[in-house]
């Protein structure tokens, strides 16, 4: 595809859906699908689930057969991206052949042997921990790509505080120090472009606070027990994204587009790099992608656990 002339975040969102599916843990899902109690349309389990973007992780906990009877509540900071995620998910559920009901604060999917009611609202992390931190609902907790994305430290007593004591975690392609662009164009180059890239994960700040970790996959194996959660399973998560006989699928040209104007945006302008070099760098990888020959790895761990510590695996 040509090199698009703007960058719209839910259709990036939408772009890593299929990447995703690829690379989630299969052995961690197991073991979380393993670990949630049964659930019957009297008892439904309860499910949060944090920085939820265009409700690609709904869709994916019906289709793979996660969950049945839920209520379902995702939060996102971007009003934007639940409008979206209403809009799509009822345009998804309804071409699978689910009934949905739209309600005052999102709609309800109805199966043969499955019902989701989800409940979307935009409201910062943070003001949601304050404003639920006498409330201990949640059977599950979910984060999806977003924990890299905030300071853990800060956030996570708060977000395993939501849990019931017996509840579950779910933490997902959490990047971990690695990004790879392949074929090399320069190698000293394509190194520094990566450590500096990787340099404004960790110097991110939003509204005055940390917001971001390199590698915050390796570091909750530290960040988890410190608070008091166990570790089930974890396991490796990465984003491969490579060109077939008939280019990329689906969508995935428009990410790696998205990824490559990512790092433009965030290096432009910076002392260590020649700018010339680093235009020819992104003019370069950019016709990578439209010729089909750019394959892209990035490094993730996913974790599943509980709330607090517990003996076994599967307990």
């Amino acid at each position: 595809m040509p090199i698009p002339t703007d960058y719209p975040f839910t259709r990036y969102l939408a772009a890593k859906k299929s990447i995703d599916d690829r690379a989630l843990n299969k052995d961690v899902w197991i073991t979380l699908k393993a670990c949630l109690p049964k659930t019957t349309p009297e008892r439904p389990l309860r499910v949060l689930e944090v920085g939820a973007g265009i409700g690609t992780m709904i869709e994916r906990v019906l289709e793979w057969g996660l969950l049945s009877y839920a209520h379902y509540t995702a939060i996102d900071a971007e009003q934007g991206n639940l409008t979206f995620a209403h809009q799509r998910l009822d345009r998804w559920a309804t071409a699978r052949g689910y009934q949905t009901m739209h309600t005052d604060r999102g709609l309800c999917i109805r199966g043969a042997n499955a019902e989701l009611e989800v409940e979307l609202e935009a409201i910062d992390l943070f003001d949601y921990l304050t404003r639920e931190k006498q409330h201990r609902p949640w059977d599950l907790l979910i984060a999806h790509a977003f924990l890299d994305l905030v300071d853990i430290p800060s956030a996570l007593p708060g977000m395993l505080s939501t849990l019931r004591g017996d509840g579950l975690y779910y933490f997902t392609l959490n990047f971990d120090g690695l990004t790879s662009l392949e074929p090399e164009i320069d190698p000293a180059l394509d190194r520094l472009i990566q450590e500096l890239y990787h340099q404004t994960m960790d110097t991110r700040v939003i509204n005055g606070q940390p917001s971001g970790d390199s590698r915050s996959g390796r570091h909750l194996f530290g960040h988890l027990p410190a608070c008091g959660a166990s570790i089930l399973d974890a396991g490796a998560s990465d984003w491969i994204i490579q060109p077939g006989s008939d280019g990329y699928l689906r969508d995935e040209a428009f990410f790696l587009h998205f990824i490559i104007n990512t790092i433009h945006q965030a290096l432009s302008g910076y002392p260590e790099l020649d700018q010339a070099l680093f235009e020819s760098w992104i003019s370069r990888r950019h016709a990578q992608v439209e010729r089909g020959e750019l394959v892209y790895i990035a490094h993730q761990l996913d974790f599943v656990g509980r709330p607090r510590m517990s003996r076994g695996k599967h307990e």
